[in-house]
């Protein structure tokens, strides 16, 4: 788009297909919000092309909050305009196994909907640590239990893996954009780590103020070395929720330690699996869980 808006405030803009990858919204979805029920008020350029604001986005956050909940799309506008006259709603003391069983269900028929709604609704109402410790973490350890031999598990694990990747996404690019904590590098260990254990780490970092860049792929040692020092990170966070290869382990990990000048860490059910094999390694282990592996990194950063 050659159109540029004149912003006052110097804000970024961002196009409708921007905000539709950034939000999970379609772009179709975004103009009936805007035209039949005025629930978002885009700017528009010379040329009549939507441009749209960090408080709009937040806006469609908090749209697709209400609808998750229940709420008819023609009433969320009031809800929005009055939130602070809205009560929350509150679950019941110890739902968190039937919140599970839910989720799990919902990716063992690969219920996309269902999945979201599970998601928007925890993560709308409780603290990221209490929805990572009860739900996210349990849930993804039993479903990882199911999948061996499983058929259609490599589906499962790969639905589930997109769709956090995206909702993470857009978290991830907003807290980048407010913190001014350290930076890390999260990354799978290998190619057969998949990509959940960095995921859920990423969650719980992006929530303590971390800056992180998070990716797909495992890099090899000389990248994963430049990387640290073109990049300043603060530490390098590898996931897995597997044993790995044993020359990984015993020789590829300690040599890569001693090489950086920064904490090699890892964390996901590998810190449990391969504890003996890496004490006094040189690579710090953290946590199969997310929340106490965020814990245990800070005061490594601190040495």
């Amino acid at each position: 788009m050659s159109d540029k808006a004149i912003d006052p405030t110097h804000a970024p803009l961002y196009p409708i297909r921007e905000v539709s990858r950034l939000t999970g919204v379609n772009s179709v979805t975004l103009r009936a919000w805007e035209r039949r029920y005025g629930l978002i008020r885009p700017q528009r350029t010379p040329k009549g092309h939507r441009l749209y604001a960090q408080h709009d986005i937040t806006r469609i956050e908090l749209i697709l909050q209400w609808l998750n909940r229940g709420v008819p799309v023609s009433q969320v506008h009031d809800l929005l305009d009055q939130p602070e006259s809205v009560e929350l709603p509150v679950a019941e003391a110890g739902d968190w196994a039937n919140q599970r069983e839910q989720l799990i269900l919902a990716v063992e028929t690969l219920d996309l909907t269902r999945l979201e709604a599970l998601y928007n609704q925890a993560m709308a109402l409780y603290p990221m640590s209490t929805c990572l410790r009860e739900l996210w973490h349990p849930a993804i350890l039993q479903l990882e239990e199911r999948w061996n031999d499983q058929l259609g598990a490599a589906l499962q694990r790969r639905m589930l893996e997109a769709f956090l990747r995206t909702r993470i996404g857009t978290r991830l690019y907003h807290a980048n954009l407010a913190s001014h904590g350290p930076q890390l590098l999260i990354a799978p260990l290998s190619e057969e780590s998949g990509a959940l254990w960095p995921l859920l780490f990423t969650l719980m970092a992006t929530d303590a103020n971390y800056r992180v860049l998070l990716l797909d792929m495992p890099l090899a040692s000389g990248e994963l070395s430049l990387a640290v020092n073109r990049l300043r990170l603060s530490a390098l966070v590898l996931a897995s929720g597997q044993a790995e290869r044993s020359d990984l382990i015993r020789r590829q990990l300690p040599r890569l330690a001693d090489q950086l000048s920064v904490p090699l860490c890892l964390t996901g059910p590998i810190t449990r699996i391969r504890a003996s094999e890496l004490a006094n390694s040189g690579v710090e282990l953290l946590s199969d869980d997310p929340v106490q592996s965020v814990s245990r990194l800070r005061p490594l950063l601190s040495q």
